[in-house]
């Protein structure tokens, strides 16, 4: 057995700071209610990411908790929103200092900006840097706004290995927006190790890992009422610079994405097991 599940996340709105839950229903298209709804510039028809912190940072300051029908956002002053509100989109607009759309319908070829993180780094949140295109859910099924794969799985290893790393000896899982938090005893980034194989939780979910995950700046941003902290990327930078794939050049990372072989439903304190090479668990 590699460990438990320590912490199951969802982020009902992509960006937003997200909510713990006991369980969730998985299918093919990741934990339930889990970035269904995102916010979408008006003026450039991009999806709003704190990846791009110059515009997109303060969507950290909000969170999100999915309802029966709706989502709830609690605004930096305490007020909610709800999705379904007629003046949700002016609210957000507001806020954000930009026109935007609350959608729960990616665009054709939805895209968003991804800043260089070095780049942030060097300029600050405030520059305007150099940024990639990113087009959403090249590794997931259609309809939900996940930056790549329906899941994203860390483990309280790797955690714990950036907090002995970093000079303010901590490390936020709220920084890393995982899915999945797991429980483990294996050194830190053990996830490195995982890219191919097959992951089963609980008694029905079965997961196969097929990339570590690229950090961007998101990270080092504040997230509600925690600071910036741009030592959450460097101590990556400096001490596990590795391939997301075979075929790309390395870059800062921590925990994988995976893909859902097997729908079902987890649970905090589910088992989590890692198949071997040759396929068994």
């Amino acid at each position: 057995m590699l460990g438990t599940v320590a912490t199951l996340r969802r982020y009902p709105v992509k960006s937003m700071l997200g909510e713990d839950l006991d369980a969730s229903d998985v299918s093919r298209a990741g934990l339930a209610r889990d970035r269904r709804l995102a916010v979408v510039s008006r003026r450039t028809g991009k999806v709003a990411s704190a990846k791009y912190p110059r515009l997109w940072r303060d969507l950290l300051t909000l969170s999100a908790q999915a309802l029966d029908e709706a989502a709830r956002i609690t605004l930096p002053d305490g007020k909610t929103v709800h999705s379904t509100d007629a003046d949700v989109d002016e609210v957000l607009s507001a806020l954000l200092d930009e026109p935007v759309t609350l959608t729960a319908t990616p665009p054709p070829g939805a895209t968003l900006d991804r800043a260089v993180p070095e780049a942030v780094l060097r300029e600050g949140v405030r520059a305007e840097v150099p940024a990639e295109l990113i087009e959403l859910g090249a590794g997931a099924p259609p309809g939900t706004f996940v930056d790549f794969a329906p899941l994203h799985l860390l483990t309280t290893a790797t955690l714990d290995r950036i907090a002995e790393l970093s000079p303010y000896r901590r490390a936020h899982v709220e920084r890393y927006r995982p899915n999945v938090v797991i429980q483990t005893r294996a050194a830190g980034f053990t996830e490195n190790d995982w890219l191919g194989r097959d992951v089963c939780i609980g008694d029905e979910v079965v997961l196969r890992v097929i990339a570590r995950t690229p950090r961007c700046a998101v990270p080092t941003l504040a997230h509600g009422g925690l600071p910036r902290d741009t030592e959450a990327l460097r101590v990556l930078a400096r001490h596990n610079r590795v391939r997301p794939f075979p075929d790309l050049d390395p870059e800062p990372c921590a925990g994988v994405y995976a893909e859902v072989l097997r729908p079902g439903r987890i649970r905090a304190g589910d088992e989590v097991r890692l198949a071997d090479q040759d396929g068994a668990f």
